[in-house]
């Protein structure tokens, strides 16, 4: 998706208009608010399905592949869109429960009337701000963003899931950069050193940081994004369990069988006949 309107291009991302047509995954490292006018919007990240109904906001880090289904014939939407870098979302003063359901790449979904009557006449402002010469700053746009963000909180009502402690705002920029190189890495070898370089970190420290800010260890980031790779790879190609495995960064077939068993529930052959089968409503492609 390409926006229409931009604040500093490496900053922040705004759009409002149809749902494109995304015949690909894609993966950025942003905080994606999506606020459905008309219409709804129906994403696989992995290989789960989330549905954005007309009149709720969705919330969600997209560093994992994701893209938008489309249904055929596709129904008129209306969807405003902000993008907004996960380094700056984690520079906000924010629930820090939030921050870890954020980081564990969680969506949250919420009825837009409770974030507020305005938030679609919003981004029709920002687009024709950013449009005229002497427009709104992109200082004053962030603030209107972290505003808007803030109002996604307390309508989930504060965050879902559990805190995992508190971490000063410095602490937590160094943990982004970890789940950042984690999330473009989990196809390689990886261990806790590399993920505490990527941050300058001593790696025990990192571990530690790490979990403390976001509930779960270094290494069980990395199967998460490894199975939700799996479960992509999965339902929309045909390529052999083994090299799923090898794909999705499992050093062997037993180790894809164990831990996505372990995360789903069933073994990946079940999980792609349950989701495959006709009426399960994905396709499988060649690769």
């Amino acid at each position: 998706m390409r926006p229409e309107a931009k604040v500093e291009e490496s900053v922040l991302w705004v759009h409002r208009g149809p749902a494109p047509p995304m015949r690909e995954f894609h993966r950025h490292d942003d905080v994606e608010v999506n606020v459905v006018l008309e219409g709804r919007l129906e994403y696989l990240s992995g290989g789960g399905r989330t549905v954005v109904e007309a009149g709720s906001t969705a919330l969600f880090w997209a560093a994992a592949p994701h893209r938008l289904l489309e249904r055929d014939p596709l129904p008129p939407s209306d969807v405003a869109w902000i993008h907004v870098p996960l380094s700056t979302v984690l520079s906000w003063s924010l629930p820090e429960a939030f921050t870890a359901e954020v980081l564990a790449q969680r969506t949250l979904v919420v009825p837009t009337d409770r974030v507020g009557a305005h938030v679609p006449g919003l981004f029709g402002t920002w687009e024709r701000d950013l449009a005229t010469p002497g427009g709104t700053t992109s200082a004053a746009l962030l603030l209107e963003a972290h505003a808007l963000v803030l109002r996604i909180v307390a309508a989930a009502g504060g965050a879902a899931g559990a805190g995992t402690g508190a971490l000063p705002r410095a602490d937590l920029r160094p943990v982004a950069r970890m789940a950042s190189w984690i999330a473009e890495h989990f196809r390689e070898p990886v261990s806790a050193t590399h993920v505490a370089r990527a941050a300058n970190l001593n790696p025990n420290y990192a571990t530690t940081l790490f979990r403390r800010a976001v509930g779960v260890s270094l290494g069980e980031q990395l199967t998460r994004h490894r199975v939700a790779e799996a479960q992509r790879l999965l339902v929309t190609t045909s390529m052999t369990t083994a090299a799923v495995a090898h794909a999705a960064g499992f050093g062997s077939q037993s180790s894809l069988y164990a831990c996505f068993t372990r995360a789903c529930g069933c073994s990946p052959g079940a999980y792609r006949a349950a989701r495959t089968a006709p009426g399960g409503g994905l396709t499988r492609t060649g690769r």
